[in-house]
């Protein structure tokens, strides 16, 4: 009889990244749970509070997006946040005259028209590519007010600094038997918002979560999560993201393999704008009904920093976006709830420095151990947040994340180095 060996080697028993990473988020949602159940914050894991985070965080999606575009071809955009600017303005002058959807066609307009005039300003005349990005986001701003001045002042409800609303919104939906959604005429159960009510341990967490993502939802959200694996298959497995890519890694050794790489960095930066652009369209036309000034209120920079923290892939920037958007849901939603992420931080921190020790990893593991420390004196001593300090947990948190990132960043090799055909630079 013959025996038949077992091999027993890391290569074999180590955990596939999907399942890593479904490990990772399960831990996590788990010690939400015990943190929701020790301080009685159900808003914590609630469905309000997780829809209000996919609202809040689609547009910093979409402004990372545009970053990575932009840098995977090798131009720095820091413009990204007057893309968005122009993208609000004109995405609520569509919305108003012709609705929603027409609106987001202008929206990516307007943006690509901002993503055209950085790619003539660095392509086409060399200029420094943050200055150019500066300008950018200078001339937007000015420019939607002048365009304000001359189109929306004297219109009803409309001024120099906001428009008119929208003719019509775009149909939010529910999830039937799920999300309680109707099929026809008739109602369903909502069996993800009788499991969140019963409070169970994990069960009624995930329940929160995923009827957050289920109830209320509108398509326009549906259709920009879509484009995060739609930009990684472009990206990663067609020839035109290979060219692309290219671009940004070894500009010369793509143009000696054939690549035009002037013409694909002008198409990588007219998609950037266009993302940023429908990204600013969203805040206009799904978080509000129209055009404020201001409305960006720094996103576009947020973005670029979730583009950092995602290592310059689609599924990162998704993951950086949620925690920002995250965390300006519970200021906004569950402002009471704050000090009850003080004991997440703390459980977090203390299982991630523990097992950092034990590996020995010293100074990951004494920097966990000490942020836990600063985390649990926090929470046994801070009664209410500020409202001053509430309004600023998004960026101290994004921050943070940037900070204490412990995967291996890589840019593109030529992001932001000055191209010119015809040899080595």
């Amino acid at each position: 009889m013959s025996t038949t060996s077992i091999s027993t080697s890391p290569t074999n028993i180590a955990l596939s990244p999907r399942i890593r990473l479904l490990s990772i988020g399960l831990s996590l949602v788990a010690v939400m749970s015990v943190t929701r159940l020790w301080t009685g914050f159900d808003n914590l894991t609630s469905s309000g509070t997780i829809g209000a985070a996919l609202r809040l965080t689609v547009p910093i999606m979409l402004a990372g997006l545009a970053g990575l575009w932009a840098e995977r071809v090798g131009i720095l955009n820091i413009g990204i946040e007057g893309m968005m600017i122009l993208g609000t303005w004109f995405g609520a002058f569509g919305a108003w005259k012709y609705g929603p959807w027409i609106g987001f066609l202008f929206a990516i307009f307007g943006g690509a028209l901002g993503g055209l005039i950085h790619a003539v300003a660095t392509i086409r005349f060399n200029i420094d590519q943050v200055i150019s990005g500066v300008v950018m986001n200078l001339l937007a701003f000015f420019g939607v007010r002048y365009l304000s001045e001359l189109v929306f002042v004297g219109q009803p409800q409309g001024g120099i600094s906001q428009s008119p609303p929208q003719s019509s919104a775009i149909p939010k939906v529910d999830v039937p038997f799920l999300a309680g959604g109707p099929v026809g005429s008739s109602s369903t159960p909502d069996a993800l918002g009788w499991l969140e009510e019963r409070g169970w341990f994990l069960i009624a967490d995930l329940s929160g979560m995923t009827r957050g993502l289920m109830s209320g939802l509108s398509l326009a959200s549906l259709i920009a999560l879509l484009l995060i694996p739609l930009s990684a298959w472009v990206l990663w497995r067609t020839s035109f993201g290979l060219r692309l890519r290219s671009s940004g890694e070894a500009p010369e050794a793509a143009e000696s393999l054939g690549v035009n790489v002037i013409r694909v960095r002008y198409i990588g930066l007219l998609i950037s704008g266009g993302f940023a652009g429908l990204g600013g369209g969203f805040l206009s036309i799904i978080s509000s009904s129209y055009y404020r000034q201001g409305q960006t209120a720094g996103r576009g920079f947020i973005g670029l920093a979730t583009m950092i923290f995602g290592n310059w892939r689609p599924s990162g920037i998704l993951g950086g976006a949620a925690v920002f958007g995250y965390s300006e849901s519970i200021k906004l939603v569950a402002g009471g709830s704050i000090t009850g992420l003080f004991l997440f931080i703390f459980f977090v921190s203390a299982i991630v420095g523990l097992i950092s020790l034990l590996r020995r990893q010293m100074r990951r593991g004494t920097t966990g151990i000490g942020v836990s420390v600063i985390a649990l004196i926090a929470y046994l001593t801070v009664d209410e947040v500020p409202e001053s300090l509430t309004q600023s947990l998004p960026y101290v948190i994004t921050l943070i994340v940037l900070a204490t990132a412990s995967q291996r960043l890589r840019p593109p090799a030529k992001a932001g180095v000055p191209y010119r055909p015809g040899g080595a630079h």
